[in-house]
């Protein structure tokens, strides 16, 4: 059976235009199998988009796409528990829990364990299936042999992310309001300022991560375009693509060509390049090294 491509939630906080053309778009033509709609990473930023959500789904449903709606990665209170109780209940589209509070009140009901979870070993994974889990995305920390078994044992879809920053950690504090010396209540919502993050260097000025809001991202785009035949054969179903500030219908082509053995990986590589002028890649985690190395073959 052929591997399937998800579209990640959008992780940024894009104007709600933008990300509703995003998603019609995305609909329209890019060639994934499964796409992922909702806040994660601020609460703050919900009300924006929220008028967007219906016609977003109707139109990616309609396109032949499947919807998931992502959950927050961090409740603090009780209004957003609340809208994690509302999400949870929503019985027609498939739910990603990205907080195991939500995985604790699907009840039962299937639902897709998020990249965000921290699964990392076979009786994690057994719990989140125990709790209804029918798809896992992987942290992207995990090497090729620790993601083959994991698949070995699991009893839903496994999914990996294949390609965009990484998203590594969620905090109670906003980043990019204090760095422009603001609080998070009164924060003017500056995370808009980085449409793909906000680069953090080290002392010698050397790009070392992103933030993204409360969100620390990699620095590095993942990517796993050389990996993904090895992958799909060692139990992976799925590859997740996170949404940047490029053309993701291009992107998501260059994955579905070559899964589809349609290209070579070289060529794929050089247009991915293209598309993302002065980012860097990396895979190291899969082939068990630095996650910020890019790793061409196991030699």
């Amino acid at each position: 059976m052929t591997a399937k491509l998800t579209m990640g939630p959008v992780l940024f906080n894009w104007k709600p235009e933008t990300l509703r053309d995003f998603y019609f778009r995305i609909a329209d033509e890019a060639p994934v199998d499964t796409v992922h709609v909702g806040e994660v990473v601020c609460s703050k930023r919900t009300p924006f988009f929220e008028p967007y959500i219906a016609p977003v789904v109707e139109r990616l449903q309609a396109a032949g796409k499947e919807v998931v709606l992502s959950s927050l990665a961090l409740i603090m209170s009780e209004r957003e528990m609340a809208a994690a109780r509302s999400l949870a209940s929503d019985a027609e589209v498939l739910v990603e829990a990205n907080d195991i509070s939500v995985a604790a009140i699907t009840a039962g009901r299937p639902f897709v364990a998020g990249a965000l979870l921290n699964i990392y070993n076979e009786g994690t994974l057994a719990a989140l299936e125990s709790m209804g889990a029918i798809r896992v995305c992987l942290p992207a920390e995990l090497s090729g042999d620790a993601i083959a078994a994991l698949a070995s044992a699991a009893k839903s879809e496994i999914e990996i992310q294949a390609f965009g920053r990484l998203p590594l950690a969620i905090s109670a504090r906003c980043y990019a309001a204090r760095a422009r010396q603001l609080t998070k209540d009164a924060c003017q919502y500056v995370c808009a300022d980085d449409p793909d993050g906000m680069e953090v260097e080290t002392l010698d000025e050397i790009p070392f991560l992103a933030v993204n809001g409360t969100q620390t991202m990699s620095s590095h785009y993942m990517d796993l375009l050389p990996d993904l035949v090895s992958l799909r054969a060692r139990g992976v179903s799925r590859f997740r693509l996170w949404p940047q500030n490029v053309d993701m219908v291009a992107v998501s082509g260059l994955f579905r060509a070559v899964l589809d053995g349609r290209m070579a990986v070289a060529e794929a590589e050089d247009q991915l390049a293209g598309l993302c002028p002065g980012v860097q890649f990396a895979n190291g985690y899969v082939h068990g090294r630095a996650g910020h190395l890019f790793v061409e073959d196991d030699e």
